[in-house]
């Protein structure tokens, strides 16, 4: 085990070079491109051996991440933003084909207009694709989550994407543990699934034709092996934490125990919060966070759980659903009978401040409408 200051994106490639992946096709994309430059250089030292594709386009990406899963290897890519929703069509191939690949999205905001900085608009519009997803805080989380997905993934026969937010974890340079590559390989044994689908020996059609007789099935499968996952992540994590000491879970909870108030959210909002809870809890108020890290499967379960003694939940969304709110609002107020608030937040990168958090909670406080745009120049109407 060693610690090295690195960014998010060095320690997602460095997750990657220690799960072998054997095919990697992947296409540039800002904030994503130094992952599929380190990766590149990896490589091209000798450092990893794999095939590395360099394709004309994201839908080319997954295309052949696609086709070299079939064959029974370990596969990887990478994007972001607009290469992302480039891949929309080929998503949904992949889960139904039930293709374990990982992928990293750095989560960027989509156009028009064009932005390159961060929101998590791009990986929410995919929450129906069939593909698992897990938001990450920090470049430790990043790695760990790379290794862990690829197992999940593997039990589960469902792609992963491991969503980090773009320039704020993608380009911040902060210390990161990387772990022996005996651990990993005692964590995560080389990929040698039952059949491949792309066998000459054991030759099968892949995402043919299906008629009405068979589809439903079809379909009915990949929610079952979403809804299965759940037990499949909470084992993962814990032989993961049995490893390398480090705990993980579908969520997150920060002094929700006795919280009048309890905050969700996704990614690296949640450092900020948590900064701003110890300050109240040290004032009296009794403020929590429920952090997702998985958002699909989605833990209703855990949530339920973690906010049955709270008075009311204001959740912050990096994304918005026009005429709906954000996602994780409708979400959570689709499954809890719960006093709920949405906050509409940071969309293009606007910066989410501590001053704003507490905004927040004083909005839930004392709320005017149950959707607020927070940050807005000129107020909200």
């Amino acid at each position: 085990m060693t610690i090295k200051v690195m960014t998010a994106n060095k320690a997602i490639s460095e997750a990657v070079k220690l799960a072998k992946p054997q095919v990697i096709p992947v296409y540039p994309i800002t904030p994503q491109t130094s992952i599929s430059e380190y990766l590149a250089q990896y490589v091209a030292d000798g450092d990893l051996d794999a095939e590395y594709i360099r394709v004309e386009s994201e839908h080319s990406a997954m295309s052949a991440s696609m086709g070299a899963s079939g064959t029974g290897v370990r596969v990887f890519t990478a994007t972001s933003s607009q290469g992302l929703m480039y891949m929309h069509e080929v998503l949904y191939a992949a889960a139904g084909m039930r293709l374990p690949i990982v992928m990293a999205d750095a989560n960027r905001a989509i156009s028009a207009p064009l932005s390159i900085w961060n929101d998590q608009q791009d990986s929410i519009v995919q929450r129906d694709a069939g593909w698992l997803q897990t938001y990450v805080e920090n470049g430790q989380d990043a790695l760990d989550s790379i290794l862990m997905a690829y197992k999940i993934s593997e039990k589960v026969l469902l792609p992963s994407m491991v969503c980090l937010d773009g320039f704020i974890l993608t380009h911040t340079v902060e210390p990161v543990e990387i772990p022996d590559e005996s651990q990993v390989k005692k964590f995560l044994p080389p990929y040698k699934p039952k059949h491949a689908f792309l066998d000459p020996d054991w030759s099968m059609s892949l995402g043919t034709l299906t008629d009405p007789e068979y589809y439903m099935e079809a379909r009915y499968q990949v929610e079952e092996a979403m809804e299965k996952s759940i037990a499949i992540i909470n084992k993962v994590t814990k032989e993961f934490e049995d490893i390398f000491g480090r705990k993980y879970g579908l969520t997150e909870n920060y002094m929700c125990d006795d919280a009048d108030i309890i905050l969700i959210a996704m990614g690296s909002i949640a450092s900020t919060i948590k900064e701003v809870i110890n300050d109240l809890r040290a004032k009296g108020e009794k403020i929590g966070l429920l952090k997702l890290r998985s958002y699909r499967p989605f833990p209703v379960k855990e949530i339920a759980e973690t906010v049955k003694n709270a008075k009311k939940l204001a959740v912050l969304d990096k994304s918005i659903l026009f005429g709906m709110g954000g996602a994780i609002y409708n979400d959570i107020k689709s499954k809890l009978d719960k006093e709920t608030y949405g906050f509409i937040v940071g969309l293009g990168g606007r910066d989410i401040t501590p001053k704003e958090i507490n905004e927040i909670i004083e909005k839930t406080k004392s709320p005017v409408r149950d959707i607020t745009w927070i940050g807005l120049k000129g107020g909200q109407q």
